[in-house]
């Protein structure tokens, strides 16, 4: 995997610069970083690793908290002037397909974890290495991780990046999405206290 372009882009959120990683420049799915400006990597740089969430990323889905943390690590990012690593994983690795799948499930009263491995998936199936080579061809030695997810801090702890320090990425329940935070919470290990 390799950083394939990068351009200037100006959001609601502040300027960024977005670098493009993939292994051909004819990848579908590349995953991208969206990085400020003036990023020194000889700091200690915040990072968010944000797997893909089209529902709520883009769709502003409620039944997670996905695309609240997007928001907020953007806000972020842009103030503290750190680095989004947008991992094209969707679905908890499962995909958008088999993510409906598990929402029909869901809806019939399973919990996020049974409607994986009712699909025959591991209940997180994400994986983290392409991050890290992210941030090793960035020059990024040492970050401040934008996360509730102990497996993020797993990976982060286990390569050549130093974990200075958690940032938690809070976002308030809704009626719609509480359970999901609960399981998140209470099964997965997720730092979701205030």
């Amino acid at each position: 995997m390799k950083r394939q372009v990068e351009t200037h882009l100006p959001t609601k959120f502040g300027s960024f610069r977005m670098a493009i990683y993939s292994d051909s420049d004819t990848d579908i799915k590349p995953h991208f970083v969206l990085y400020h400006n003036s990023l020194d990597v000889n700091e200690d740089v915040p990072v968010r690793i944000h797997s893909e969430c089209l529902t709520g990323d883009l769709l502003g889905s409620v039944r997670c908290d996905c695309g609240e943390q997007l928001d907020a690590t953007l806000e972020l990012i842009s103030k503290q002037k750190g680095i989004l690593i947008y991992l094209r994983q969707e679905g908890r690795g499962i995909g958008l397909i088999n993510k409906l799948k598990a929402y029909n499930l869901q809806d019939k009263g399973r919990n996020t974890i049974d409607a994986n491995t009712d699909l025959g998936f591991e209940p997180d199936q994400r994986k983290y290495p392409m991050a890290i080579n992210i941030l090793n061809d960035m020059g990024v030695k040492r970050i401040r991780l934008i996360t509730n997810n102990p497996l993020k801090i797993e990976a982060i702890e286990n390569s050549n990046i130093q974990l200075v320090d958690r940032i938690p990425l809070i976002i308030p329940s809704k009626a719609e999405n509480e359970e999901y935070l609960q399981v998140k919470k209470e099964l997965m290990g997720h730092m979701l206290n205030h």
